[in-house]
Formats: structure tokens, sequence, C-alpha cells
């Protein structure tokens, strides 16, 4: 799914919100702070809802993302809880700092640092972003939402490459429900 373009500031203030929270508590954490990654897990998987925020201007470009199974044992296509256990498969909330890249079994991948107590547990578990077959439009319009991934941040294969470039290493990622 193409991203869903920019946004004025007044119309994603929670996601800005959450985007300079993340900056206020992991700041010093980034080497790069112009541009924050924002999940907000509080929709269904079926709506675009991880943000690109530009610090700067407030503006946001906005994809889908998947969530673990085992924060949706139902499979209804909400995320119903988060946690930091491995063998979970469940998505963690905290900020992540995003790391190198590299190709792992989903192909081009990114791994993730969770710098909270709640996804502290992150690389351990090998929680990072990649592309999944999964997660597209056209799953959405033949399932109603996105199929799940092991707790990592797995975006439509079309829109991985815009998602890595934009974020690179260095770069802050909060995850929850804003």
């Amino acid at each position: 799914m193409p991203a869903r373009g920019f946004a004025a500031l007044d119309s994603h203030g929670d996601i800005v919100n959450a985007a300079r929270l993340a900056l206020a508590r992991h700041g010093s954490s980034a080497q790069t702070r112009d541009l924050v990654g924002v999940a907000d897990f509080s929709p269904a998987s079926s709506a675009a809802r991880f943000h690109l925020v530009d610090i700067n201007n407030g503006r946001t470009a906005s994809y889908l993302v998947a969530h673990g199974r085992g924060s949706d044992p139902d499979h209804s296509g909400w995320l119903k809880r988060f946690s930091n256990d491995e063998g979970s498969s469940a998505t963690s909330s905290g900020v992540y700092l995003t790391a190198g890249e590299y190709q792992g079994k989903h192909g081009r991948s990114m791994r993730l640092k969770g710098l909270d107590p709640s996804n502290c547990n992150a690389e351990a578990r090998a929680v990072v972003i990649h592309g999944a077959w999964y997660v597209s439009p056209q799953m959405v319009a033949e399932h109603g939402k996105l199929g799940r991934s092991e707790g990592c941040l797995a975006f439509s294969e079309a829109n991985l490459p815009q998602v890595l470039e934009r974020l690179g290493p260095g770069r802050l990622i909060i995850a929850g429900k804003f």
C-alpha cells in the first residue's frame, strides 16, 4: 500500500506527540532525531498504523504494519496484548533504536534494539523490521485484516525499501497504543 501521503500536524496530533515522547525519553540514544517511527496499534491491522513522523514539520507518511500472532491469538486483526517474553510471538511496546540492515530469512531486514523494560528482549527475540507477503492491500481486501508476525514489525514487500531507507540506523521507533 502506498504511503497515505503527508498529513497536517493537526490531523495526527497524537502520533506526533508519541514521536516527541520517544525523543524526550530516549533522544540521547538516537544518532538522528529528525524522523521518528510510530507504530500505533490502536487501530485494526487493516489500517495504515505505522507512521514516519518528520519532527521538523509534523508531516507523516503512513503504512500498513503487522503485529505478532501472540498479541492477537484469535486472529481478529486487533492487537490485544503486548509481551516482551521470549517465545510469546507477541509485539512489544516501548521505544526501539534502529540498527543495521542484514539479509535474513525474510530478505532485507533491520535489527531493532529495545530501549525500555517492556521491549528490552527485542534483540534476543530477533524482533526486527522485515517485509512479508501477508502485509498488503490485497490481504486486507481479501481477508479484512493482515496476517501476523512473530512479534516483528512486518511491512508490505512493496513499502519495505522506502521504510528502511527513510528510517536508516540510529533513529527511534515507538510502539504502543496512542
